[in-house]
């Protein structure tokens, strides 16, 4: 019994067995490590993040694409052509200036600047200077201690001209750099820096025309745009046709050129006689205002400009003030005749003082010249005799006739830097007895020496005050006017009946009275001297200082151009108007008529007799 139990037992536990054997591969080994099944998960886990990833950032290129190409893309692709797309603005020359006569007075040309790089010099310094000096007109020696100052970027000339530098080329010197450029060229030098002006190293006028006509000067150039390529080269395939074109046309002055320098030589002989501080000489053709000559001195290179004060930049016939004197007196007398105060053979006594108020006012070198008529007054002229004709006047008329002529107001001309004249408030003027007197013969008020020539060109012209200008306009090579400023109309201030009477008693003046020096044989002339005080600038009068002038209006039968020469601060005892302007008048007088070619009066029989 007991082994049968036993057998059983045995029996038993096989089934068991075979029951575990058939239990799969896979649970078997679950059941041996039941952590193996968490990385499968993970791996899953990390690869639906991966294409999460993928196809969110697929979305983001795509919605930024759309951003870029559909809602930026014509602001990216005007960024993009921007950037691609250059402005220039081709450098074109000033335009020229010419005279009346087409000589040149101002031209852009090509020069140079000479760099010297001894560390690169193949030959010795000495070597180097004993070539280049002679050429560039500079001492061999100075240019050895050039060279030695440093190694590099030294300026040796800062404007060479073309030709010379075809010279230094031709040399085959290593260490010389030329670099071209446009530098401004004032054939005349200083004979018309008074007009033209200059231009600074920004190419921008500073003075004369070449500032007060810039838009002029300046030729109109359009801005070109050009594209780049990849590299940063421009192709010029981009450009517009014809935006290089320049046109020819020239800024042409009224001056001429011929009498502007007659004028500096007489003007300057006289300034060196009596030892001067300054001086002015000024033409105008009284028909139209037209300058023919304007010159000043001393005055400056506009080729050096850098070298010349600076006070010099302005000229002074147009910026700066001072009582005219003597030759003012013509115009009070037109004043007194246009107001019928006067007549032509009017009579006055000239005792030599007048008491005007508490004020005695006296002849200038004349104790009295006694009865004395108006031509006389002129002829001598006589302080007391034009009190004695603007007191017949009132006050206030006179006041507002002095306003009529401009006086007290900037003059309309196309030179730079004009100030207004100096006149006494009406009131002041009026309520004092001595204004009018001292007015009477160019005292008390201040004018430019150009509106002084304005004045006289009324009584050169039938009465009319034109406007003083040097631009004629612009014209082509071939002399066509494409361009001419418009002038205000002129004003008729006094009857010609009036101007011609004048002008005929001016003539007194050469044939007879202080103005004979500016006499010339054959010719009516018109003439009127002053010596004036010299006001100061602090009040009063400077001691010992005057300015001496003398204006002129050529010829009498036909009157049209007026001259004037003006001295300031002469020395010496004999230096008066007739004395030291009006010999300077009669040399650019010598010179106009045959330019002008102005004839003879017929009937002059003796040098500056009036016809019997």
């Amino acid at each position: 019994m007991q082994k049968s139990s036993s057998r059983l037992k045995f029996k038993n536990s096989r089934p068991a067995v075979t029951k575990r054997q058939k239990v799969s591969k896979q649970e078997l080994m679950g059941k041996l490590n039941p952590n193996k099944q968490e990385p499968i998960k993970s791996s899953k886990v990390r690869l639906l993040i991966v294409w999460g990833i993928l196809i969110a950032s697929g979305l983001g290129l795509a919605v930024n694409l759309y951003n870029l190409q559909i809602l930026q893309g014509e602001k990216l692709t005007q960024r993009a052509r921007n950037q691609q797309m250059v402005s220039l603005r081709p450098f074109v020359p000033r335009r020229l200036v010419i005279d009346r006569n087409n000589i040149v007075l101002a031209v852009d040309r090509p020069v140079y600047t000479v760099y010297a790089h001894p560390k690169l010099f193949d030959k010795s310094n000495e070597e180097i200077a004993q070539k280049l000096g002679p050429v560039i007109d500079k001492d061999a020696a100075d240019l050895v201690k050039i060279f030695q100052s440093r190694k590099s970027g030294i300026i040796l000339v800062p404007n060479l001209p073309e030709e010379i530098a075809d010279r230094v080329t031709a040399l085959r010197l290593n260490g010389l750099e030329l670099t071209p450029k446009y530098s401004r060229l004032y054939p005349q030098g200083d004979l018309t820096s008074d007009l033209v002006g200059y231009v600074d190293l920004d190419r921008r006028g500073q003075a004369g025309v070449e500032y007060s006509q810039e838009k002029l000067l300046e030729r109109s150039v359009q801005k070109v745009r050009l594209m780049r390529s990849g590299n940063g080269t421009f192709m010029p395939d981009t450009a517009s046709d014809g935006f290089l074109h320049s046109d020819d046309l020239q800024l042409q002055l009224t001056i001429d050129t011929r009498l502007q320098r007659a004028a500096r030589t007489a003007l300057k002989e006289q300034m060196q006689k009596f030892r001067a501080k300054r001086g002015a000489v000024i033409v105008m053709d009284a028909l139209d205002g037209s300058l023919l000559t304007l010159v000043s001195q001393p005055t400056y290179d506009p080729n050096e400009y850098g070298k010349a004060k600076i006070d010099l930049f302005k000229n002074w016939t147009v910026a700066d003030l001072y009582e005219p004197g003597s030759t003012f007196k013509p115009l009070n007398v037109a004043i007194a005749l246009e107001n019928s105060v006067i007549k032509p053979d009017d009579t006055f006594n000239d005792p030599g003082y007048i008491k005007v108020a508490d004020r005695v006012i006296r002849n200038a070198q004349h104790n009295g010249y006694g009865r004395i008529n108006i031509a006389q007054i002129l002829q001598n002229s006589s302080n007391i005799g034009m009190v004695q004709i603007i007191q017949r006047m009132r006050p206030s008329i006179y006041y507002t006739w002095l306003e009529r002529l401009g006086l007290g107001q900037p003059l309309e001309t196309d030179l730079p830097f004009g100030v207004s004249g100096s006149l006494k408030g009406q009131q002041q003027f009026i309520s004092s007895p001595i204004e009018p007197a001292t007015a009477s013969f160019g005292q008390g008020f201040s004018l430019t020496p150009l509106q002084l020539v304005q004045l006289h060109g009324a009584l050169a012209n039938g009465g009319k005050l034109v406007t003083p200008h040097v631009v004629q306009g612009l014209v082509d090579s071939q002399g066509k006017i494409h361009y001419s400023p418009t002038l205000p109309a002129p004003r008729q201030i006094f009857s010609p009946k009036t101007t011609q009477a004048v002008v005929e008693m001016m003539e007194t003046v050469v044939s007879e009275g202080t103005g004979k020096p500016s006499k010339i044989k054959g010719y009516r002339i018109g003439g009127k001297t002053g010596t004036a005080q010299k006001a100061s600038p602090n009040g009063g009068y400077i001691p010992g200082a005057r300015i001496t002038s003398f204006v002129a209006v050529l010829p009498v039968e036909a009157p049209r151009y007026v001259i004037l020469a003006i001295v300031d601060e002469p020395k010496g005892e004999n230096a008066y108007g007739s004395t030291v302007a009006a010999p300077i008048v009669k040399s650019v007088m010598e010179t106009l008529i045959p330019l002008e070619q102005i004839p003879p009066h017929q009937d002059m029989n003796s040098v500056g007799e009036t016809p019997q």
